[in-house]
């Protein structure tokens, strides 16, 4: 085994990562060694613990040229779905956590996000644009159900009028099928499900704590049921092992009632690389080596190229084949790539109490 920290699985129950990489920044590391006792010894499951933080601002600014958005807001750091193969999980280095299990069990809430973003969208000369959330880690993780962070922020953004795109796997976000479908009405949000397989099995294995591909899927047909547009984002598609579906799940979120599709290929940036090898070599150990190659012919040679305008598509005969299975696929459903455009032009400034209220 290439990995030689990685944590019993009694201890690591509906966990995707099986170890805790180093922090990158950091120049000293934890390991477990033995003490010398020849006995036994019974440690505690990992638990999931959630800090607060008290930001100063949260949204977030991006000039990618990958991106369709230039800006976002994360109401979590770190998330609990787990997914074994998320982008996002090298952030958690930055905190000084590790990108593996504390990833998705050492929490960071925003509780005061809604009353921060007031206050930003208030300021004077504020540029309205649309805002991403969910682009980073889910703002519908389990933690949500009691923390609500979310949900008052979507309050703060009717209320302002002002557009916004959810990316999601949480099914709570039907608890917000009010306030987003209140939006949509007015063009002022639209909503993107993440698909990756629909594969029960397959999913519980690199999604532990996300809800099952059905269950997704009916989240999509209850969105659209209430006039929210909903984009199937059949993403990120693993060579060798998620791409056999790609046909079957852009036919399944149309007849859920998606209206667009779009696909990401798997990338595996920093500590993402060593986590997902780990994760192949415990639960596909025969498929291992084959996916591995499928990922390094789309990256150059490597586990990740970051380079722009192709990390998230790759290269090369495969990544290109991938994109015209699923460019075909999108026709043969009767979808379309991109999404109807958000509106700006609704956006005020609601009155505060005590405001002077204008008399035209």
């Amino acid at each position: 085994m290439e990995f030689d920290q990685i944590i019993d699985k009694a201890r690591r129950k509906g966990r995707g990562a099986g170890f805790n990489p180093a922090n990158r920044f950091d120049r000293l590391e934890t390991r477990f060694e033995p003490d010398g006792w020849d006995r036994e010894e019974d440690l505690p499951p990992v638990r999931t613990v959630v800090t607060e933080e008290r930001p100063r601002k949260v949204i977030t600014r991006n000039a990618s040229p990958d991106l369709s958005f230039d800006r976002s807001i994360n109401p979590y750091r770190g998330c609990e779905h787990g997914c074994i193969y998320c982008f996002a999980r090298p952030s958690h280095a930055y905190l000084g956590l590790s990108p593996g299990l504390d990833f998705e069990t050492r929490l960071i809430a925003r509780p005061d996000a809604p009353a921060v973003l007031t206050k930003e969208l208030s300021r004077r000369g504020y540029d309205v644009q649309p805002i991403a959330i969910g682009t980073n880690t889910d703002p519908y993780q389990p933690v949500e159900k009691d923390r609500q962070i979310m949900r008052g922020l979507l309050q703060v953004l009717r209320d302002f009028r002002h557009p916004v795109g959810i990316v999601t796997k949480g099914t709570l976000i039907e608890r917000d099928i009010d306030l987003i479908a209140d939006m949509a009405g007015q063009g002022l949000a639209k909503v993107g499900v993440s698909v990756t397989t629909l594969d029960s099995g397959l999913a519980r294995a690199m999604e532990p704590r996300v809800p099952s591909p059905a269950r997704r899927l009916k989240t999509i047909e209850r969105l659209a049921a209430a006039g929210i547009p909903v984009r199937l984002m059949a993403s990120p598609i693993v060579p060798g092992l998620t791409d056999p579906e790609i046909e079957r799940i852009v036919t399944a979120g149309a007849e859920a009632g998606a209206v667009a599709a779009s696909m990401i290929a798997l990338r595996l940036p920093l500590e993402v690389a060593p986590l997902f090898r780990s994760w192949l070599e415990e639960h596909v150990p025969l498929r291992a080596a084959r996916v591995m190659a499928r990922v390094r012919e789309m990256h150059g040679g490597e586990d990740y190229s970051a380079e722009w305008g192709t990390r998230l598509t790759g290269t090369g005969i495969y990544a290109d084949l991938l994109q015209q299975r699923f460019k075909r696929a999108v026709r043969a459903a009767g979808l379309g790539h991109r999404m109807p455009a958000l509106r700006t032009d609704l956006f005020r400034v609601p009155p505060r109490p005590g405001d002077q209220l204008s008399l035209f």
